[in-house]
């Protein structure tokens, strides 16, 4: 055996197969691997080979245990597959080694969120549970934790190299355009997402979004949920726009003026939820309870404060134009948003924010390598701004906001021309806030 790919989710793999005693070695193609030292550390009688190879490379091996930054289509990869290796991820080892329910949640947006509430959800259930994946811990290191349910973010890399993920309960949130710089095609990506459903008990959809739905013909049960009126004991909203209610079938659960995350885009998050809940069994008042009170996570749509009037959102997860562009829609009033976009382009075309950005906001402000672009496209419908800095681009936001308005870092693009991370951005755009505007952390 050998393990492709030494960032977390690699080194979970080494670490898996370290503890089964099995023989194996590591490979990493770049140079300075992330977590070499670690390695070294924990398993120093593992052979670990770095740097570019020969296509042939792998060949010599019977199985291939790629990490999710590994392409498909990698030439060591290719040349595996034809002379015979068996290539498995890291969800395939999780699936041989657990009979306990596994959830997996995946979707272009949203997806971290609804599964720490069906964490949640499933706690506040009384149901001992593992929360981990995509978002961290890998899913092998869940394993230890001895629970009753897992809970797992998973992405399209990881979805793409797994055979069958065989989940009690599987759920595509929604697609936009994502990844194109790896999946090259909206069709490729969409495929991937669907691996998903391979071997699953209970599929979970968006009945008012097709590209949700499983293609293949399955001997599994699907559960719906939507913003509309649910239909045959489907989650879903009832009531006038004043008084909206979050109703299971006809029954009401409670209203949606009670739910604490912000934004309208996350009601889609909090009914897919309910709905996820709902197949794997969770407390119906439990769920309800959960809603109640969570609030959201850092870096997603996360309030920051308001002063003079002035709401600052930090979403610096929005990594693509439909993150931002569900931002602008569920935080938009009459041309109030000054957003702060830009970065580093993964494959998106930005044609997709004309019409949210013209309709929201009444001013960019753009920073990174896309900025040009941007500033390209969106300059003859909106004030525009390029700036060097996400200091600077506080500063000026602060600059020209009022009464009424909001300013949100909803970037668009990967963090990577600028910043550490997301992460880093949004600490940063935190920062620079409290900085300029002068309040006390």
């Amino acid at each position: 055996k050998i393990v492709f790919g030494l960032g977390d989710t690699g080194l979970s793999i080494a670490r898996h197969l370290h503890f089964k005693g099995a023989s194996f070695c590591v490979y990493d193609a770049t140079s300075d691997p992330s977590r070499l030292n670690i390695l070294q550390t924990e398993m120093p009688e593992i052979n670990f080979f770095y740097g570019e190879k020969p296509a042939c490379f792998l060949s010599s091996f019977k199985e291939v245990l790629v990490s999710p930054g590994v392409s498909p289509k990698d030439p060591l990869i290719i040349d595996a597959v034809k002379s015979g290796a068996i290539v498995k991820s890291d969800l395939d080892l999780f699936a041989s080694e657990t009979t306990v329910p596994v959830v997996g949640i995946t979707g272009s947006n949203g997806k971290t969120t609804v599964t720490e509430l069906v964490g949640e959800m499933a706690e506040k259930s009384g149901i001992k549970v593992a929360v981990g994946g995509n978002l961290g811990p890998p899913a092998l290191e869940l394993l230890s934790d001895s629970p009753e349910i897992f809970v797992l973010e998973l992405s399209s890399f990881q979805l793409e190299h797994s055979e069958s993920p065989a989940l009690a309960v599987a759920s595509i949130l929604n697609l936009s355009p994502d990844h194109l710089d790896r999946h090259c095609t909206m069709g490729d990506y969409f495929l991937a997402k669907q691996r998903i459903f391979s071997g699953c008990e209970i599929a979970v959809v968006n009945r008012n979004d097709l590209k949700t739905h499983p293609i293949e013909p399955e001997t599994y049960s699907v559960r719906d949920w939507g913003t509309d009126f649910p239909v045959s004991g489907g989650v879903g909203l009832c009531g006038s726009d004043s008084n909206l209610e979050i109703c299971l079938g006809r029954n009401s659960l409670m209203r949606v003026s009670e739910l604490s995350l912000p934004g309208r885009h996350n009601l889609g998050n909090a009914l897919a939820a309910l709905g996820i809940g709902l197949a794997a069994g969770f407390s119906i008042e439990a769920m309800i309870t959960v809603l109640k009170s969570f609030s959201g996570l850092p870096h997603r749509c996360e309030f920051i404060l308001s002063k003079d009037g002035v709401n600052w959102i930090n979403d610096s997860k929005a990594t693509n134009t439909g993150a931002t562009a569900a931002a602008l829609e569920g935080f938009g009033g009459v041309r109030n948003i000054i957003l702060i976009a830009g970065g580093l382009n993964k494959g998106d075309s930005f044609q997709s924010l004309l019409g949210p950005v013209k309709k929201y906001c009444k001013q960019l402000v753009l920073l990174g390598e896309s900025a040009d672009e941007l500033f390209d496209l969106m300059s003859d419908e909106v004030a525009t701004r390029r700036v060097d800095s996400i200091e600077e681009a506080v500063a000026f936001a602060e600059k020209c906001s009022s009464g009424g308005d909001l300013v949100l870092l909803s970037p668009a693009c990967s963090s990577f021309d600028m910043f550490v991370n997301y992460k880093d951005r949004g600490e940063r755009f935190k920062s620079a806030i409290f900085d300029i505007l002068d309040v006390a952390l």
